[in-house]
């Protein structure tokens, strides 16, 4: 159904290529993270919810066409639908099915509830290529309403201390769904940094309730932060922007805490360990529910995931990608 080429997943059977990472004449697309959607494509086709986003990091000239979730079109020979991954907003599963049985590919996913997203739903087939991000045992994520206790806590300790707390979070994703689980539990505002401003915005269009926000650029010069709360994108940290928020203690939002010599590594007061993808027994759970007799691991640790796989005695192999090695969990977009 699908081989790999320089441009990265190609089915030829529809004429399509998958995520690609270089553009081509008709790119299928999972979600709007950078390392799955990449500009200079003479057309796109994703799910309903990710139009949008994909317009404002692409701009209106681009060529998106949607479809609603569970609807189907051929291209090609190829049957393809979309199926909510549970990532972010418009994240979705590509569901192909041809002349070579029923492909899926993943994306990006997750099995824990999100506010601001559809969740994530199996979809059976013959061949699963599944992400890896977080494929090994080390990895397991606690309950979400546990780490936005812990979230609070800390930010009500820097606000006794008179110290702003700072979040370095994902500018598409992550900042939006810490945005709505804060509004379940508190009415206090955020700060935003102004690379936040425009997916929040979008999530907003979509009609999803996250916590009054306001952007840090149309704050006077010389306002106290002191005891509020600031999402910014790790892009930003180090950098001249931050004095204009006198002390700080600071964050990271993110999968890879779970790891102490990487909290250690980065040096960050706190980190949460909160994750838009699957952990070890999330991914483990998801093979199993597709009913796959063949799973293909991309993305993160897939070598580990797919030796595990081979030695519970399930057909298995890896698909590189372009961001093979690099080691992180999302990308800033």
């Amino acid at each position: 159904m699908l081989t790999e080429t320089p441009a990265g997943l190609y089915c030829e059977a529809g004429d399509f290529h998958l995520d690609p990472w270089q553009g081509v004449p008709r790119a299928l697309i999972t979600h709007a993270h950078g390392d799955h959607a990449r500009p200079g494509s003479a057309a796109y086709l994703c799910a309903t919810d990710c139009a949008p986003l994909l317009r404002r990091r692409f701009g209106n000239d681009a060529t998106v066409e949607s479809l609603p979730l569970g609807q189907s079109v051929t291209l090609g020979r190829v049957r393809v639908s979309f199926h909510p991954a549970g990532h972010i907003l418009g994240s979705a599963q590509i569901r192909l099915e041809g002349p070579e049985g029923i492909w899926v590919l993943s994306g990006d996913y997750k099995r824990a509830s999100d506010l601001t997203c559809e969740p994530f739903e199996p979809v059976p087939c013959d061949t699963f290529i599944t992400e890896s991000t977080f494929g090994l045992p080390i990895y397991r994520w606690d309950a979400t309403d546990v780490v936005i206790a812990e979230m609070l806590d800390w930010w009500e300790l820097n606000r006794t201390r008179s110290l702003t707390s700072v979040v370095f979070c994902y500018t598409l994703g992550k900042a939006q769904r810490l945005l709505a689980e804060l509004a379940r539990v508190t009415d206090r505002p955020v700060y935003l940094h102004g690379m936040m401003l425009s997916m929040v915005e979008a999530y907003r269009e979509r009609g999803i309730a996250m916590s009054p926000t306001q952007p840090l650029v149309e704050q006077p010069r010389g306002a106290s932060f002191a005891g509020e709360l600031v999402l910014a994108p790790l892009s930003a940290r180090g950098t001249p922007w931050m004095r204009r928020l006198g002390d700080i203690s600071d964050a990271f939002v993110s999968g890879l805490m779970r790891v102490r010599g990487v909290r250690r590594q980065r040096a960050f007061d706190r980190g949460f360990v909160l994750s838009d993808h699957a952990d070890w027994q999330q991914i483990l759970q998801t093979i199993s529910d597709t009913g796959a007799s063949r799973v293909l691991a991309s993305h993160g640790h897939a070598e580990p995931l797919a030796r595990y796989l081979a030695s519970q005695g399930r057909q298995s192999g890896v698909i590189r990608t372009a961001w093979e090695g690099e080691g992180l969990e999302e990308r800033e977009v």
